[in-house]
């Protein structure tokens, strides 16, 4: 029987924390409960980064720090081994964004490359992952998704998109690394789901080393993985998803709005929490041939798993089911279950500073808009301080 009071262990939760890091994950998540101060700390932070002010060394002493390991490889490995010694394992997540040359895409490619072979080298780091939006132009997945026939100089551009999805799907798999590819919106998912199903049916072949995401905000997303596992029956290969809630809700609803088409959202919190634990419970069924990278924050979420797994007899550290969470959120939940021996992977940002701004930005709006999300941590962060008080 699973202990739904498991997540409630600070003691475990905050262990690698001490006082003066869990004071500031504290005063963080106080600053960003605060939604004006969000705002405001936005655009001061934006101004203050073009204008060239020296602020690196303030944001990477206060949020920088708290919510990624490090500005490169190298400098994200103290994390690194201190969480592992928790059993807890790092998804190293390249979090350079909006970039649009193809020099940068080179360079995330690079980047990538580098990430699995860092990966082959320590069992922290089991799974790679990267972002399409990295590997080209918006624009250019949105011709693609919209069937629009794109011009000579195009066709090469989205070859060389395909071409660096192809590397490091190769790598990983010659190297036996898992790679999870990030979602994007909407309006470019069908370009890039088509290019992750390709990838899947040349190197899915003995298990999953490619994960697609299915963000389950989507309401057609159940479809879809119906429609995918059909499809990798028939074909004969295996399928690997990061379920996740979704990213961009805000921008979608507003979008399908001045657009005047249904919004690919589902309606509310509950029927997306429901399509999240459908996806859950479909993907555990059919295990013979998929694998699950639960990417959740949400308790309820993650307990269903928990109990699914105990239902079917399934133990807890089986490979094809893995916990994730952010760095820097939800420890509650990543300790508690590595404490457990279940597979738990912290996705873990780095890249320059300045470059990682526009991630950590989303970070705290996220946080702001997510009901309960920065109550709750706040909550947790206050109880493991009494206790240390009475300890």
């Amino acid at each position: 029987m699973i202990n739904r009071n498991t997540f409630d262990d600070t003691k475990i939760a905050f262990s690698l924390k001490n006082d003066s890091e869990l004071e500031r994950a504290y005063f963080l998540f106080k600053m960003i409960s605060v939604e004006p101060l969000v705002r405001i700390g936005k655009v001061a932070t934006n101004f203050a980064i073009k204008a060239n002010l020296p602020i690196e060394g303030l944001i990477r002493a206060t949020v920088f720090d708290h919510f990624c390991g490090g500005v490169n490889e190298e400098d994200c490995l103290p994390v690194i081994n201190k969480m592992y010694e928790k059993g807890v394992s790092s998804v190293l997540d390249y979090s350079v964004e909006g970039k649009e040359s193809e020099k940068e895409f080179d360079n995330a490619l690079k980047t990538v490359l580098n990430i699995i072979e860092f990966a082959k080298a320590l069992d922290a780091i089991p799974i790679a992952v990267f972002k399409p939006s990295g590997f080209g132009r918006f624009k250019l997945y949105e011709k693609k998704n919209n069937g629009v026939d794109l011009n000579a100089d195009e066709i090469k551009e989205w070859e060389r998109v395909e071409a660096r999805f192809e590397a490091v799907c190769k790598k990983a798999k010659a190297y036996d690394v898992a790679v999870l590819i990030d979602a994007e919106e909407s309006w470019i998912q069908d370009a890039v789901d088509a290019l992750v199903t390709k990838m899947m049916k040349i190197y899915n072949t003995e298990k999953p080393i490619v994960f697609n995401t299915l963000q389950m905000y989507r309401h057609d997303r159940m479809a879809f993985l119906k429609k995918e596992h059909a499809m990798a029956k028939t074909e004969g290969y295996y399928l690997g998803y990061k379920l996740v809630r979704g990213a961009y809700m805000e921008k979608e609803n507003d979008r399908a709005k001045e657009k005047k088409y249904e919004s690919p959202i589902c309606k509310s919190k509950q029927a997306t929490d429901e399509n999240f634990n459908d996806a859950l419970q479909y993907m555990i069924n059919h295990l013979d041939c998929m694998s699950i990278f639960a990417g959740t924050h949400n308790e309820n979420s993650s307990y269903l798993l928990m109990e699914l797994m105990e239902e079917k007899h399934i133990l807890n550290n089986d490979p094809r089911i893995w916990f994730g969470q952010l760095y820097g959120m939800s420890d509650h939940i990543s300790f508690n279950l590595s404490h457990l021996g279940y597979n738990v992977a912290k996705y873990m940002p780095f890249g320059p500073v300045k470059d990682v701004m526009p991630y950590l930005i989303r970070r705290a709006e996220e946080n702001t808009s997510v009901a309960g999300q920065t109550g709750r941590e706040l909550a947790l962060i206050k109880k493991e301080k009494e206790r240390r008080k009475n300890a």
